[in-house]
């Protein structure tokens, strides 16, 4: 303690000094800027408040087909040019489904959860000065799904929908772009993993160029969608399908994501927009969020009433959004010649979608798969489009649940209860 003792005189108003010698530790460097958090005024906010006993609370997925439990954590330590923000929402997203029912392979025991909003309330350790002055302790944000890191050859070239880094760390081991987890269980430390920022907690650790702010326009429950179901629609609508005013587009798959694509289609002055899915509700709820027709495909065959109502050819962009072989076929045959198929809907580990190889060279059809939005340069657009009421955040979210209700909301999204997007609310 002899050595920690001197460490401590060389905190200055909340700060590390540069003075120390270098045979400190990182994990004795780490301690001590824990330690110094509430005498920190200009990274750590020392308004906001914890669970009694300074731990926070988080949905747990331990393995496949098992509910959701709820754990205790130490709040987590943001590292450079990481924020920690107290999360105030979270949307239940058929990825996370995806994991939890163990179709999709995923380090385990982790905390799911990956489009929230929430309240900025620390800022790490040597984190550049401009993020700070950008997201100023106390502000509103949102995040993206996809957390880029800036640096790799993809993000440099602002596809941040490709980071390396996400998909090398988060997406492969569950970490954040250091290899390590910010998630400990209280007491017992055991490292816990993250999707995306483990947004189902009453804290998490994001990246900064994952964030953007929110305006207090905007409803933090409402907006938690725009980091994924949004994301990912306007993503596969600007980048890979490139609507322009006048296209025809068909969307398969009436959930969040795909309800989503209807309204930036609309956006983007789509004409005819053609909503598909087998549930009648879901394809009125399609009307409202801009869908000229419906089709139920259960009662009639999507592909020929696609071609039916764009006169025989098919529409020049079709969207799915379910993440099934059948559907991925559907798709492809409704596009027009020279058409475009974007494939969005995730599916069960090593499913394979087949295509008429003849008709894929002949007619020019092109196929294209799109994972999400550019966070940096997607986001904030899409704050805009709801701060103006061109994209409809109230209809689109249908349900709520609260924390302790996670395991319960994701039991109603397998059983197709909720129509367009459920949150969770964590404030």
């Amino acid at each position: 303690m002899a050595r920690g003792s001197t460490a401590a005189k060389r905190l200055v108003s909340g700060r590390l000094s540069w003075s120390w010698s270098w045979s400190w530790s990182c994990s004795e460097l780490l301690y001590l800027w824990g330690s110094s958090r509430s005498s920190s005024s200009s990274s750590f906010s020392s308004s906001y408040t914890t669970t009694a006993g300074n731990y926070m609370r988080g949905a747990v997925f331990w393995e496949p087909n098992k509910p959701l439990t709820i754990e205790k954590f130490d709040i987590p330590l943001p590292k450079a040019n990481e924020i920690l923000i107290k999360t105030k929402a979270c949307g239940v997203c058929h990825s996370d489904l995806h994991v939890m029912k163990g179709e999709i392979p995923f380090t385990s025991p982790c905390v799911v959860g990956h489009e929230i909003t929430g309240e900025v309330v620390e800022h790490g350790p040597l984190t550049d000065t401009k993020i700070i002055r950008r997201f100023p302790i106390g502000s509103r944000a949102v995040g993206a799904f996809i957390m880029p890191c800036g640096n790799c050859h993809f993000c440099s070239k602002g596809h941040d929908d490709l980071c390396e880094d996400f998909f090398a760390y988060n997406r492969a081991k569950g970490t954040l772009y250091d290899g390590q987890t910010r998630l400990f269980l209280h007491g017992t430390r055991q490292p816990i993993f993250m999707y995306s920022m483990g947004g189902l907690a009453e804290f998490c650790v994001v990246p900064a160029h994952g964030l953007t702010l929110l305006p207090d326009s905007l409803p933090y429950t409402e907006s938690a969608i725009l980091g994924c179901a949004v994301f990912t629609a306007y993503g596969a609508m600007a980048h890979a399908a490139e609507v322009r005013p006048g296209d025809t587009v068909a969307v398969i798959g009436m959930g969040g994501v795909g309800s989503s694509c209807l309204q930036i289609a609309k956006a983007f002055g789509a004409s005819d927009i053609i909503a598909v899915d087998v549930k009648d509700e879901k394809l009125r709820k399609a009307k409202v969020f801009g869908a000229t027709h419906a089709v139920n495909a259960i009662k009639e065959d999507a592909v020929e009433k696609i071609r039916e109502i764009t006169g025989g050819k098919g529409v020049d962009i079709a969207v799915e959004a379910l993440g099934k072989p059948q559907t991925f076929l559907q798709c492809f045959k409704s596009v027009k010649d020279g058409g475009k198929a974007v494939m969005i809907g995730l599916a069960q580990a090593g499913a394979v979608g087949e295509v008429d190889i003849n008709h894929l060279v002949r007619r020019k059809v092109k196929v294209i798969g799109s994972y999400g939005g550019r966070a940096r340069e997607d986001l904030p657009k899409l704050v805009r489009l709801a701060e103006t009421g061109v994209f409809n955040l109230k209809d689109a979210v249908s349900r709520t649940y609260n924390l302790e209700e996670a395991s319960k909301a994701f039991q109603d999204l397998n059983q197709g209860a909720i129509v367009g997007r459920a949150v969770i609310e964590i404030m």
